[in-house]
């Protein structure tokens, strides 16, 4: 039944039962861990054999255990060209993550500016990106520290509103990017369409130095079938004549090792020379042996996917214990509504407005530890306060059903709460 529709009697007698079991599951002193999409131990056993290495030249004859290889090995830039879909030429392989990798841009144009711009964005009177949101928190946390001023943008089934997108890029000259999770975006596990990429390739800027940080983290990162397809946008870029726009940005964090894998960058073979000679100063070379365990490990685009699949294996049922449990307690109250990803790590529920804070801390008094309510908004600040993300790779498909058991408990009772405040 709608909770809308229920008296006050009846919430209040409703409430008291959810009261008891939230009770319950207090008592048992839990402690599980759904605070970011961490891969869970069998995942991270699927890339063990790469460990086992004993030839360290490249296939040019570079000793990997030397310094050098400023832009990564030969081999890394054409296996990650397959899945980035750019050339090797317009490929830098840097270390283990792609988000030190954004970073490393964003710092790079506050000192020195990028391809096109006319004094550093450091030097500007004020710097401003446009954040879809909900979005990801580390690239908000980026932006902040570096006193760059976040725009919300909204979030529709196929990406940002790209009619909001292009109205302000036209108008700003101080609106310098846009931060992107293009395929299965974290957290709502939305794909982008073929026309909001177009849209973004395409469209007029008031700034000539205008960039979209194309965080491609989920790339491969299928569930439930064969996954969503993302239209290539460097080549919409490169159509459009803008082909200097677009960073795009992948990591094998969720493929091999989150702590140790590979992470690369695409751009312009222009924004590649560019990059390349503030790296020379930087920094001798990343970890090239690194590089190498993956290249002789996956070897092409084929044995990567069929890892992927491997992968998928682990996570559809921790995906569906999820669902199924928010399809079991909450369907047809209408106080809580979630999406059905196609792929990445994340599951995206809004409750009803005001509700979502109350929720995140009753469900931590229970042992349950989920994101912050707000993190996935700019500044932390949900405007009104009901996206909670979901991250159900690292625990196990018993310890989801009991925590996500605990989450819709709370997620009523916390509805309730609010009700009965306009009753």
């Amino acid at each position: 039944m709608k909770f809308a529709e229920m008296d006050s009697k009846s919430l209040n007698d409703y409430r008291e039962g959810l009261l008891k079991r939230y009770e319950d599951f207090k008592s048992q002193k839990l402690k599980y861990d759904m605070s970011r999409g961490k891969p869970c131990s069998e995942q991270l056993d699927l890339s063990m054999g790469m460990m086992d290495i004993s030839d360290y030249k490249s296939c040019d004859g570079i000793d990997c255990r030397n310094y050098g290889g400023l832009d990564g090995l030969v081999e890394a830039k054409q296996l990650f060209s397959e899945i980035l879909e750019a050339n090797p030429d317009e490929i830098i392989i840097g270390g283990n993550s792609a988000l030190n990798m954004i970073y490393d841009t964003i710092a790079r144009a506050m000192s020195f500016g990028v391809l096109g711009s006319e004094i550093p964005w450091g030097k500007l009177p004020k710097v401003k990106f446009l954040c879809p949101s909900p979005g990801y928190d580390r690239h908000f946390a980026i932006c902040e520290h570096f006193g760059i001023e976040m725009i919300v943008v909204d979030m529709k089934s196929d990406g940002p509103d790209m009619d909001v997108v292009e109205k302000l890029v036209g108008e700003d000259e101080s609106i310098k990017g846009i931060m992107c999770v293009p395929k299965y975006s974290n957290p709502d596990g939305i794909t982008y369409s073929d026309d909001t990429v177009d849209r973004l390739a395409r469209m007029k800027t008031k700034a000539k130095d205008f960039r979209i940080f194309w965080d491609n983290a989920y790339v491969i990162h299928h569930l439930f079938g064969n996954g969503d397809n993302l239209k290539n946008i460097m080549k919409s870029c490169k159509d459009s004549g803008n082909e200097d726009r677009v960073f795009v940005y992948a990591s094998t964090s969720k493929i091999s090792f989150p702590g140790s894998g590979v992470a690369s960058m695409a751009a312009s073979e222009a924004n590649v020379s560019r990059i390349k000679k503030n790296l020379s100063v930087q920094m001798i070379g990343p970890d090239k042996m690194n590089q190498l365990r993956h290249v002789r490990f996956f070897k092409n685009m084929q044995n990567i996917e069929a890892h992927m699949r491997k992968h998928a294996e682990i996570l559809e049922p921790k995906f569906l214990a999820v669902l199924d449990t928010l399809n079991a307690e909450l369907s047809g109250k209408e106080i809580a509504w979630w999406n059905k990803p196609n792929g990445g790590y994340f599951i995206s529920l809004n409750t009803l407005d005001g509700c979502a804070k109350e929720v995140v801390a009753m469900t931590a008094e229970a042992g349950v530890i989920m994101t912050p309510a707000g993190a996935t908004f700019p500044y932390g600040n949900d405007p009104r306060d009901r996206n909670i993300r979901i991250s159900p790779s690292l625990p196990s498909v018993e310890e989801l059903e009991k925590a996500m058991e605990i989450f819709c408990i709370c997620i009523q009772i916390a509805s309730i709460n609010k009700l009965l405040l306009k009753k």
